[in-house]
């Protein structure tokens, strides 16, 4: 049986925001990540996926629940040990024009962790800033370019590459090409996707394209007010979707054909938008947009149930609740 690289239980990041008032960006989030494989993660802005990935690098301190790394909690690790850590878990972020030091070159942006992790790396992966570009299909001549030199997809596959630096198994992709134009979106997913065969990389996959999820993804989580609301695997998710915010979602994906929209979830359109994480709705924090809550969801919040081994949903109509 093989044994996920990352599982994370109960996981909870509160902000302070007012006396005795906080911002619930994460509130009991639980997944697993196993060996190569790509868990996307998607919702809408303000859903709290982008939190989950900085609490999952260390960015941010869990206020509750556990990060165990190859069964090792990481939730709170000591100085020496969250070092080790960061070279196996790296994080690539959305926009490379913020994320990258415009005061240095590619070389020495390269060169910084190929150092700093030396003893550490996993033989197999780049040695050289040289090695770097290369596995992300960039010349050596950006070797001695500085950010503001490059396209943005240059930047993000940089990025990639600073990332590929520490000899990392996991690596949590913050919508990594939102930024991007569409012509070179595809560029940068193909590599990423070549990448994680050639290294045997797991992805956490941050995004709001589930169009992209399709193409990309093993399993999709669907996050919503700081909770997952469905898990399933790709073909579940798209031929099987339970939950009325993944109907929502996928009702609402732009198709070219009349066959594409006869494939869609027959759903009732939601009205509003999603609520302040300061002010979650009692119960389910879904039902003030839900065209099929019942008197139970607006008093009581749901229990996440297997529907199958790789299908979950967190709702009231799959709970037997009344």
């Amino acid at each position: 049986m093989t044994l996920p690289i990352l599982t994370v239980k109960a996981l909870k990041k509160y902000f302070p925001y007012k006396k005795d008032l906080f911002v619930k960006a994460v509130d009991g989030v639980d997944f697993e990540i196993f060996p190569g494989e790509t868990l996307g993660l998607v919702g809408e802005s303000g859903s709290g996926k982008s939190t989950v990935a900085y609490t999952i690098v260390g960015m941010y301190a869990p206020t509750q629940g556990k990060i165990h790394y190859n069964g090792e909690d990481i939730s709170r690790l000591s100085k020496n040990r969250s070092h080790e850590m960061k070279g196996n878990i790296q994080i690539v972020f959305q926009d490379p024009g913020s994320s990258l030091n415009p005061q240095r070159s590619v070389g020495k942006t390269l060169s910084f962790p190929l150092h700093l992790h030396q003893r550490n790396r996993k033989s197999g992966f780049p040695t050289t800033a040289v090695e770097l570009l290369d596995s992300v299909g960039l010349p050596e001549e950006n070797l001695y370019r500085f950010p503001r030199m490059m396209s943005g997809g240059e930047r993000q596959l940089v990025a990639i590459a600073r990332a590929l630096a520490t000899g990392p198994n996991l690596m949590v992709l913050d919508e990594p090409t939102s930024a991007l134009d569409v012509s070179v979106q595809a560029k940068v997913i193909n590599r990423l996707l070549a990448l994680q065969k050639r290294f045997d990389l797991s992805y956490l996959f941050i995004t709001h394209d589930l169009s992209l999820m399709r193409n990309v993804a093993h399993r999709v989580a669907i996050m919503y007010l700081g909770k997952i609301c469905e898990i399933a695997t790709i073909k579940e998710f798209f031929e099987r979707p339970l939950h009325p915010y993944t109907k929502m979602l996928l009702s609402s994906i732009p198709v070219a054909t009349e066959e594409e929209e006869a494939l869609k979830p027959d759903t009732a359109p939601s009205s509003g938008e999603i609520p302040s994480p300061v002010n979650i709705p009692t119960g389910c924090g879904f039902h003030l947009r839900c065209p099929m809550k019942m008197d139970v969801c607006t008093r009581h919040d749901p229990e996440t149930t297997s529907i199958a081994p790789d299908h979950k949903v967190r709702c009231h109509l799959f709970s037997g609740a009344s």
